[in-house]
């Protein structure tokens, strides 16, 4: 099959990129999902599927972005802010769907970039490759982002010629000689945004479905004696989403890729394919991440940082030296000071734990400032909740903090003060103090035997 010709000159030589807007088409209902939230608005890697969109969108460089959203879909009006939202309260197919946001893009003068709000993956280097060709002399009208799947089945195909992409055929209308085409359409297209605007109004639905399809522009733009032209995309980066399996499958694709990234930026994973991240986790360099680690939205993980393995992290930062892990919690707010030590079984949230700071095992760090090279020990709270308001609790630098104990807030203890094991402190600790308040010990010579003696006796007695 003939492909697009390529243009030998380098990007120097060619003329600037038009300026670009992007319409996103995000009205599906989503029935597949069975879910009462929009299809866009489900996740992969802990973000929605049209903010994946976006994210790219932006990174491309998109002066302006609209999104066609249906009825009731304020949640994604809310997730795509500040671009504006238009609404298709009619779904009568993806020509319809674009022509709802002419009126917002009525004074933009450049390439329309149309995508779909439930295809997140198509990569920032693909989208550039449509500009790039909309660039190059006597460059084609319209651009449509092809694939060839390894099962075609029911994708309309691509016709291409000498002369460029010559039409769109949808499967059902095509022939035996058309479907053995393997170019199929992803349904992406670039377009300049004259072009777009005097032909979109003429097409027509007279097709078994009633619907005006967005493919039909390519036969109008042929008609009118404009070329059209072909990009070719993975299948990968292009799968759409539609159902929870799908969903799934997508989760899978996005961690492999995010997993990949993290080790080729220098971190090291022990087992990756028990590690999952969040889209926006960001890893440093000589990061030594352990397995069933879970990092959720918000996540940054300074150069040397290590997390020995089965956490959960949310929200944090982690500085470089800081080991946490394994079995700790950390939620957001948490900042890990460099060499700062959170150990098994250990939540933080929403506190500070300065440079050298530990709480080893078994211990609650909420709303607090920990000092640097403080320790605390075993089984330690932060009493931050009354029933009515969060108050924090500050430990000095250097203090010591006896196991078990509970530091009811608001609490001071201060700079390299210590509080004895099991103490509950409701005041203020000064700099260098010990502050006790359990009873005095008190010991029975011989009790613990006597005990017993009696027990056995009152069950053979029983027997």
């Amino acid at each position: 099959m003939p492909k697009p010709k390529t243009s030998k000159k380098s990007a120097a030589s060619l003329p600037p990129a038009a300026p670009l807007a992007a319409v996103v088409l995000a009205a599906g209902q989503g029935t597949r999902m069975r879910s009462a939230q929009p299809k866009v608005m489900h996740k992969v890697a802990n973000r929605t599927l049209i903010g994946h969109v976006v994210a790219t969108l932006a990174d491309v460089g998109a002066d302006q972005v609209v999104a066609v959203i249906g009825p009731e879909m304020a949640s994604v009006a809310k997730a795509v802010s500040p671009h504006p939202s238009v609404e298709q309260t009619q779904r009568l197919g993806t020509g319809h769907a674009v022509l709802q946001a002419r009126d917002a893009l009525k004074d933009f003068k450049g390439d329309v970039l149309i995508v779909y709000g439930d295809t997140p993956f198509v990569t920032q280097e693909t989208y550039a490759r449509l500009r790039e060709a909309r660039r190059a002399k006597k460059a084609p009208a319209l651009i449509v982002l092809g694939f060839e799947p390894k099962d075609p089945s029911s994708y309309g195909r691509l016709i291409v010629t000498k002369n460029g992409l010559e039409r769109i055929v949808e499967f059902k209308d095509a022939s035996a000689k058309e479907r053995k085409v393997r170019l199929c359409n992803s349904g992406i297209m670039l377009i300049d945004s004259q072009v777009l605007w005097k032909l979109l109004p003429q097409v027509k639905n007279k097709n078994a479905k009633g619907e005006y399809y967005l493919t039909d522009l390519v036969a109008l733009a042929r008609k009118a004696k404009l070329t059209c032209g072909v990009v070719d995309g993975t299948e990968d980066e292009l799968l759409g989403i539609n159902s929870r399996t799908e969903l799934a499958v997508a989760e899978a694709l996005v961690q492999a890729r995010l997993r990949t990234a993290a080790m080729e930026g220098g971190a090291t994973l022990t087992d990756p394919g028990s590690v999952f991240f969040s889209a926006d986790t960001k890893v440093g360099k000589d990061v030594e991440i352990g397995p069933f680690t879970v990092f959720g939205p918000g996540v940054t993980l300074d150069d040397g940082a290590s997390i020995k393995g089965f956490c959960h992290i949310e929200g944090a930062h982690i500085s470089g030296g800081a080991i946490v892990g394994p079995y700790a919690r950390l939620r957001p707010g948490a900042e890990i000071g460099p060499d700062a030590h959170v150990g098994n079984f250990v939540e933080v949230k929403n506190s500070v734990l300065e440079a050298g700071a530990k709480a080893n095992h078994l211990t609650y760090v909420g709303d607090a400032t920990v000092g640097a090279k403080a320790n605390i020990g075993a089984g330690t709270i932060t009493a931050n909740y009354d029933g009515f308001n969060k108050s924090r609790t500050e430990i000095g630098a250097g203090a010591s903090i006896g196991s078990n104990s509970v530091l009811v807030a608001p609490v001071r203890i201060g700079t390299g003060a210590m509080t004895g094991a099991g103490a509950v402190i409701r005041k203020n600790v000064p700099d260098d103090a010990l502050a006790l308040n359990a009873g005095a010990q008190v010991t029975h010579e011989g009790f613990a035997a006597t005990y017993r003696a009696k027990k056995q006796a009152a069950k053979a007695k029983k027997a």
